[in-house]
């Protein structure tokens, strides 16, 4: 287990995103499997910072490292007391070894998780897995770091517990606002081009708990998802899918059962959904899903990154240059982050249309700034978005009810 740390860093004061260098690197080696798993913490502000946990074969610390900076920026952009942290395990999250590898990296990572690190679900990670996994290890849910802080720790408990599993319509209130949060910034997106829901459409890649959320609530806004992608394809219908219908075909792997997909629904290779022409493409699956060598397919009119690190900094520039802009994603996928600290600081409660106001109104008037810029100046959203993390100030005490 191995540390770098960087002396110059506070843990208190203003968030400065446009630091490279994190605070921290830590390493670790299953020694059951020989995994490696990694965390990397890139601020803390009032000794905090906030990151999902994810798994998946072929993890690196770049890649987490990255994720970690993006979270940063997420943190700053929504002016959250908190700092941007990233844990992620190199495994394959199908191996039937896969939860003692969680559970020992987690156990591993007690330093950080009892008092600094509040994390979630990621890829490869849903949040009631971890959630068992932090009960069984003593520490009863996920974000223990900063409930542990609270005046109150057992009612800001029972506030978080009951948020999280609120029902609403398309699941339980935790899991899908993350996703309507990325279909808040596609709407964004839509009202800035005057385009309207029925005539326009949208293409997504991962169809798990953001990919599949942000379907769901497009669908139901009345925009037409033409495709969608998981592991074993790409489904498309240029009439659009019924989404409802292929949410309810999903595995615990958000994979969907093509025994029982609709004959009409063609299915096409897994990378086709960059491709596919759609108004808005939403890759919701895995980091550096599009790149230089695939960029020139993408025939969107707008990418919306729902996952983390979606796209190389040299396709987004390739795309910019083809009058393409990306809402990045410390913008586009910030919801299920910044609702998870309004539910924690008791900005909102188990009422979900509180929620969705407020994450609607945000998303929306953010996405609406990135691409007034786009439109009128040319700057892109990620210098536009980078602009408003760096003047964000969160060096507030965090203070939890």
């Amino acid at each position: 287990m191995t540390t770098m740390q960087d002396p110059g860093q506070s843990t208190s004061g203003e968030l400065t995103p446009r630091r490279t260098e994190p605070l921290l690197r830590l390493t670790w080696t299953d020694p059951v499997t020989g995994a490696h798993g990694y965390l990397v913490v890139h601020t803390l502000v009032s000794g905090l910072a906030t990151g999902g946990t994810r798994m998946r074969a072929g993890c690196t610390i770049g890649e987490v490292e990255d994720l970690a900076r993006g979270m940063a920026a997420k943190t700053a952009a929504f002016d959250l007391p908190v700092g941007g942290a990233k844990g992620g395990i190199d495994f394959d999250p199908k191996d039937p070894r896969a939860v003692g590898v969680l559970e020992r990296f987690c156990s591993a990572m007690r330093p950080w998780l009892d008092d600094h690190w509040v994390t979630a679900e990621d890829l490869g990670v849903p949040q009631h897995l971890i959630d068992e996994v932090f009960a069984r290890l003593g520490l009863q849910q996920s974000y223990h770091a900063a409930i542990s802080r609270a005046a109150d720790p057992e009612r800001t408990l029972r506030r978080v517990r009951a948020g999280l599993a609120t029902p609403v319509p398309g699941g339980l209130l935790g899991d899908v606002i993350g996703g309507y949060g990325v279909a808040q910034a596609c709407f964004g997106a839509a009202s800035a081009w005057g385009w309207v829901p029925g005539a326009t459409t949208v293409a997504i890649q991962g169809i798990g708990t953001m990919g599949g959320g942000a379907a769901w609530y497009l669908h139901e806004a009345g925009l037409r998802v033409v495709a969608v992608a998981d592991a074993a394809g790409t489904l498309y219908d240029p009439a659009g899918l019924d989404v409802p219908a292929l949410l309810e075909l999903r595995d615990e792997f958000g994979e969907i059962d093509r025994s029982r997909v609709p004959a009409g629904v063609e299915r096409l290779p897994r990378g086709a959904v960059i491709g596919v022409e759609a108004d808005i493409l939403v890759p919701a699956a895995i980091s550096y899903a599009i790149t230089p060598d695939n960029t020139v397919d993408v025939r969107a009119k707008v990418v919306v990154e729902a996952a983390n690190a979606a796209t190389t900094p040299e396709a987004e520039a390739m795309l910019a240059a083809r009058g393409i802009p990306v809402i990045p994603d410390f913008v586009a996928n910030a919801g299920a982050a910044a609702w998870a600290w309004w539910l924690l600081l008791g900005h909102v409660g188990a009422d979900p249309e509180d929620s969705f106001r407020r994450l609607r109104t945000e998303m929306r008037a953010k996405v609406a700034l990135l691409l007034e810029r786009w439109i009128t100046a040319g700057v892109t959203p990620r210098s536009t978005a980078g602009e408003l993390a760096a003047v964000a100030r969160t060096d507030q005490e965090v203070v939890i009810p």
